[in-house]
């Protein structure tokens, strides 16, 4: 039955290069082949002033984002850009197809940004009203084109219309969860924090929308395992979603690989009713074979829900104690590890993994010039393929 693909590496023992090479200094786990400019790998360190509040003993934040201080300049100031890298990292500068991403806004401005860096083609499909989500510190390069739903439209009807364009064989499908280049660069905040601690944590944190940074985060895991080097440890997964947008939870609380029906109508609604807006995605990874479901299963894995009101204060403790904001959906994650914390599920020694997926975007906004980007075309999912396509391609 359908499932997900895994990358297998001949090279069981990862050797990690230096902080010069971003995120390729993880390259041995990695499916590239060459290195692209201006990456920088997610970074791990040990919290002092989070885990005295909470009152957990071994608590390490893994952070995405821009934090000169700390030695990371994602300008995108996310983890996507992780998966940006290794993806174009595994096409290559060389490709002449035009890829195709659909996003709500993180992941469209990643591409964009590694794309233009190096020359890549790439078309962001993106609804409208999310056109503010494409910010850069300069003017994108020619091969970037921007392609919108129209207003009144979701991530969707992003995914309808870009769908619209595999047909046609100038175009490439960048796969999403399915795509192991994704998942594996993603899977890099869990290497950052096992060699920088020295072994697997016990808890791993974050917030999901799709879950395939969880799923990433899984099959890390079990590379590292094999290493031998870092213990044997299976992480559990405590993925967290923010309420009322919460159908992964409710599967799992149910114990079910299915998730609740929701109609375009409720989803569209629950979506808009939240403040990590990149937590609603109507068609997660969750059921598939080796999808966040098995992930959960394996690690004997728990859920939690949030309310906008604890992500916002969880946002400001974050930055009043560790000192960087951070993206909501980060902010989702920290909440989570509160409220477990608070119901003293944390032993006293088990080593707690925090992956904040975004952060510094209003930090970095303040201090740099901010340059944001306007659709290539606004055009309705309904309207004739032939047409959609002809003038896509009218563009390059």
């Amino acid at each position: 039955q359908p499932s997900l693909i895994k990358a297998v590496y001949s090279k069981k023992r990862l050797d990690v290069g230096d902080t010069s090479l971003g995120i390729y200094r993880f390259a041995d786990w990695l499916p590239i082949q060459e290195g692209l400019e201006r990456s920088f790998a997610p970074i791990t360190y040990k919290s002092e002033a989070l885990a005295k509040q909470l009152n957990i003993n071994n608590l390490y934040i893994t952070f995405s984002g821009y934090w000169p201080e700390r030695g990371i300049e994602m300008s995108s100031c996310s983890f996507k850009e992780t998966e940006a890298y290794s993806v174009c990292g595994r096409l290559g500068r060389k490709q002449k197809r035009a890829l195709v991403v659909a996003s709500a806004g993180n992941t469209a401005r990643a591409f964009a940004k590694v794309c233009s860096a190096n020359n890549i083609p790439l078309v962001i499909v993106i609804p409208e009203d999310n056109l503010d989500a494409m910010w850069f510190e300069e003017e994108l390069n020619d091969c970037v084109k921007i392609i919108c739903s129209p207003k009144g439209s979701d991530y969707f009807d992003a995914i309808d219309l870009a769908s619209k364009l595999y047909t046609d064989n100038y175009f490439l499908e960048e796969g999403g969860a399915k795509n192991i280049a994704r998942r594996d660069g993603m899977g890099t905040t869990v290497l950052s924090a096992t060699t920088s601690i020295g072994q697997i944590p016990n808890l791993y944190f974050q917030a999901v929308g799709s879950g395939t940074g969880a799923i990433a985060a899984h099959e890390a895991n079990i590379r590292l395992i094999e290493d031998g080097r870092f213990g044997n440890n299976i992480m559990k997964l405590i993925p967290s979603q923010n309420a009322p947008f919460i159908p992964m939870y409710q599967a799992w609380q149910n114990k079910s690989r299915e998730l609740p029906q929701m109609s375009e109508d409720e989803g569209r609604d629950k979506a808009s009713q939240i403040v990590a807006k990149v937590l609603s995605n109507r068609k997660p990874p969750y059921s598939i074979v080796g999808g966040l479901y098995d992930c959960l299963k394996a690690t004997n894995g728990d859920f939690e829900i949030t309310t906008n009101e604890e992500i916002i204060d969880a946002s400001q403790m974050f930055k009043q104690l560790e000192g960087i904001d951070i993206h909501p959906a980060a902010g989702c994650t920290v909440a989570s590890l509160i409220k477990y914390a608070k119901r003293n599920l944390i032993k006293k020694d088990e080593i707690v993994m925090i992956n904040i997926t975004g952060g510094g975007e209003a930090r970095f906004k303040k201090e740099k010039k901010i340059v944001y980007a306007k659709a290539n075309l606004i055009i309705s999912p309904s309207t004739n393929q032939q047409e959609i396509i002809a003038k896509v391609k009218n563009l390059f």
